[in-house]
């Protein structure tokens, strides 16, 4: 599994150094692309991670994304192709291949049971194909793995103000796989809905699928209320009394140097096999601000809680404070954009299956746990895009 997954690494890696310059070399003197409707691009990410309790394994405990730590680490490197769907051309497609660390264990929640070819499958970012109903303004249906309606951040850190993900985005589901429509109800109401696999797009505790939709509703020009809800049986038992119910929110305030955002997210579901069938419950918030101080420079600060009340989501029964700030540095030439971030990160987990990994031992022969870590980190965030 290892060579096949640095097999892969190594030829986006090749793809992101070589699409800028093939992309240079067919580029017309115009600057008027020829299909304006399609892109192209790529992206490499690449840190390195400080773990002041410099743990002997080298891992950040209960979490998937930027889980490497003290030693180099490719997290993500991504080449895609997209058609837009529009009025013109109604149909449109999305393909995206992706390898790193990152792409590991992203798709599941712990203990549920993956889908045949998982290691494989986790390797495809996107693969859609859409179309644009000329339904009153519009009616956009997509079919296939598609970006997840829940949630304010990427799985990608260039898409996201901060470098390390919140934990209630590393607990939602970053893609879905099934079908989604939208349509703007007006310039200020859009709704959604979706039909898909399940919570996590490569487990598989059962063959039915699960339902969700979403409001978006711009109060101002400048602030907008999302809530996006999931129902759907994510346990080997489906009867309705076991069936997954969560809901997003979002609120968000994006001015022209300054963005302003609040998450709340919280879910809950029986348990089915458990004496009794406890009700497993999950809480969790962040606030995150980013100011673009001048040029190129950039801030973002994120404070957060998690309460994982059952160990359902994170594997323990575990509450969780954190603040995370950065600082971040980006240039571009041409249509290649490089972005620079230092990032400072405290967490603190406490409860009964708590704690993070830790150098050294408490007994002979155990490893304990630390209630909290720092860290700090360099991330080095390299993207090109088409015109």
């Amino acid at each position: 599994m290892p060579s096949r997954a640095f097999t892969s690494l190594g030829l986006l890696l090749s793809l992101v150094a070589v699409l800028p310059l093939v992309a240079h070399s067919q580029q017309p003197e115009s600057t008027q692309a020829p299909w304006p409707d399609w892109h192209y691009g790529a992206y490499l990410d690449l840190a390195y991670i400080v773990n002041f309790n410099f743990p002997e394994n080298h891992l950040w405990r209960s979490r998937s994304t930027a889980a490497r730590h003290n030693e180099f680490a490719p997290n993500m490197a991504l080449g895609y192709v997209r058609k837009d769907p529009v009025e013109a051309s109604r149909w449109g497609m999305e393909f995206a291949v992706q390898g790193g660390y990152d792409t590991k264990e992203f798709a599941f929640l712990p203990n549920e049971p993956k889908v045949g070819g998982a290691d494989t499958l986790r390797h495809f970012s996107r693969a859609n194909v859409s179309y644009l109903a000329p339904a009153g303004n519009g009616l956009l249906i997509t079919a296939g793995l598609f970006n997840s309606l829940i949630g304010y951040e990427s799985l990608y850190a260039k898409d996201n103000p901060n470098y390390t993900r919140s934990w209630i985005a590393d607990y939602t589901p970053y893609m879905m796989f099934g079908l989604t429509a939208r349509y703007s109800v007006s310039d200020r109401l859009t709704l959604a809905g979706f039909i898909i696999n399940g919570y996590a797009h490569l487990s598989h505790p059962n063959d039915q699928p699960s339902y969700g939709g979403q409001w978006s509703y711009r109060l101002t020009p400048q602030l907008t209320a999302t809530q996006t809800l999931y129902w759907g049986p994510d346990q080997a038992s489906t009867a309705l009394e076991f069936w997954r119910l969560y809901g997003n929110h979002i609120l968000e305030w994006k001015g022209e140097e300054l963005v302003l955002a609040a998450s709340y997210d919280v879910g809950t579901e029986n348990i089915a096999g458990r004496p009794g069938s406890p009700r497993a419950f999950v809480m969790g918030g962040n606030v995150v601000a980013r100011w673009h101080v001048a040029g190129p420079w950039s801030t973002a600060l994120r404070p957060e809680f998690y309460w994982d009340r059952n160990g359902r989501w994170t594997g323990r029964e575990q509450f969780v404070r954190a603040v995370t700030s950065t600082v971040e540095y980006k240039t571009s030439v041409q249509r290649t954009t490089a972005i620079v971030r230092l990032e400072y990160r405290y967490d603190e987990s406490t409860g009964p299956g708590g704690g993070f990994f830790r150098k050294g031992e408490i007994a002979p022969g155990v490893i304990g746990l630390s209630p909290a870590q720092h860290l700090l980190l360099l991330g080095i965030l390299l993207t090109f895009d088409s015109p």
